[in-house]
């Protein structure tokens, strides 16, 4: 991870970026590789890009730019993979990770395809209910939820809270006593591993704000407190290891450390953990050198490991819960920009980067800042045959770590007015989206069958000014 103060950061060095010095072909660039791209993301007879066909052109005309595209059949489709594919390993519930990003829309979507709601806030609480999703679909995650925000999942009749801390256990207990319920509730298990893409680190990751340490025996004593309190009904455990997670290896680790948890309660407390939820973590394609597994695979995978370690245990296998987000709605979104300036720059060593600056940035998209994300980017309101340049995708903001693709290739006659096309930004771009520098929020729209519709419009500067009451 990349961090460093606001202010100036240095250029880097072209050959040091990871980027092959032997440009692709005129071809290649203009291409839409179907592992990084929508479903239905095609090259129009213009070679524009069209989406659930939908000129993103004619879509920019209409919502402005920037704009956030939703493929809502991609959206749909991995949704019923998903409830499909973890069903059959052994699943009683996939919750849709709301964090990534939630409209009344998407909470309509995905519950239609049979998965509940993970929430993680009373705001995305809200709308998850706004959207008429039923109480007993949703879960509530939070390392501080505040006395409000369990009183009102509560109200919703929320199938399951995250308990994360003894805090949380007596807030909730409490919440849920004045209420007159007894609470279905899981415990949020902390059980050293870490997982990111391809690497999973097994030891030494206790040090974090969420859950409660298996190895320390916090998990035991929270277990042991939540069995006396009669307005909570302990129905399991929660683990969560990672994020953009490519192979099972992290979860068979993780898996082998909390089933060792549910024998210990078994045997000590004569507690049995009926229900495991294993988080999210699913990772998606932000480019071709991403690999992620296949959907059952990754599934067909998770489900043996915890059968095989209950075996070695001795204990019951207990339904399992997953929460993938990212894997969802990240590969169904595109990102569209105006390009404003194309400004190329003689680094010290000769070589030439060149800007290509847009009219968005890090308030849209703040994972590269924040991450070192890598995108794919494309020429999207035509094709080029022109010979490719190496460049950077930056934003508009007073802001150096303002980078949306750190390195790429775009034909070299790209010119301000074109449109260029960022694939793979469904996930944690808009839900993370803010108003540096004072820009309006893009809109978000959906595309289906040549329609298209607002899942959340644009911001203006008059939202913007309505919360200043000078």
């Amino acid at each position: 991870m990349r961090a460093h103060p606001a202010g100036p950061r240095h250029a880097d060095v072209i050959t040091s970026a990871g980027v092959s010095s032997a440009p692709p072909s005129a071809q290649a660039i203009n291409a839409l590789d179907p592992m990084v791209w929508p479903l239905n993301a095609v090259r129009g007879a213009d070679g524009e890009l069209g989406i659930g066909g939908v000129d993103c052109r004619a879509a920019v005309r209409e919502h402005g730019s920037p704009l956030f595209i939703l493929d809502e059949q991609d959206v749909r489709t991995r949704a019923r993979r998903f409830h499909a594919a973890y069903a059959q390993a052994g699943a009683s519930r996939v919750y849709y990770a709301a964090k990534a990003f939630i409209s009344t829309a998407v909470a309509r979507w995905v519950t239609q395809e049979h998965l509940g709601i993970d929430v993680a806030s009373g705001g995305e609480l809200a709308v998850a209910l706004r959207a008429g999703v039923p109480g007993e679909r949703i879960l509530m995650h939070g390392n501080n939820k505040s006395m409000a925000e369990i009183e009102a999942a509560i109200h919703a009749g929320v199938s399951r809270i995250v308990l994360d801390s003894f805090d949380d256990i007596v807030r909730v207990a409490d919440a849920a006593g004045r209420a007159g319920v007894v609470q279905p509730v899981l415990v949020r298990v902390t059980v050293g591993v870490e997982a990111h893409t391809h690497e999973f680190i097994a030891t030494a990751h206790e040090d974090q704000k969420f859950g409660l340490s298996a190895a320390s025996g916090a998990a035991d004593e929270a277990v042991r407190r939540i069995v006396k309190l009669p307005s909570l009904d302990l129905v399991g455990l929660h683990s969560h290891i990672g994020s953009q997670i490519f192979d099972a290896a992290g979860f068979q680790v993780a898996a082998a450390r909390v089933v060792e948890l549910a024998r210990r309660l078994f045997a000590e407390q004569s507690v049995q953990v009926a229900e495991l939820n294993l988080g999210g973590g699913m990772g998606i394609a932000y480019t071709d050198a991403d690999d992620p597994l296949d959907v059952a695979e990754m599934a067909g995978r998770i489900g043996e490991i915890v059968r095989k370690e209950c075996a070695g245990a001795g204990i019951p296998m207990p339904a399992l819960a997953f929460e993938p987000g990212r894997a969802i709605i990240g590969p169904a979104g595109v990102t569209v920009y105006e390009v404003g300036t194309v400004k190329p720059v003689v680094l010290d060593h000769g070589q030439v980067r060149t800007y290509v600056s847009v009219d968005g940035g890090m308030s849209d998209n703040i994972r590269t800042a924040l991450y070192d994300a890598t995108y794919t980017v494309v020429l999207a309101s035509r094709v080029s045959d022109a010979e490719p340049i190496l460049v950077r995708v930056v934003g508009k903001h007073c802001e150096s770590g303002d980078v949306v693709v750190r390195d790429a290739w775009l034909p070299g006659d790209v010119v301000p007015g074109d449109l260029i096309a960022v694939a793979a930004t469904g996930a944690y771009c808009r839900a993370m989206a803010s108003n540096y520098n004072l820009l309006p929020r893009p809109a978000v729209v959906a595309v289906r069958d040549g329609v298209t519709s607002v899942v959340l419009r644009a911001e203006t500067l008059d939202d913007l000014l309505a919360l200043d009451p000078g």
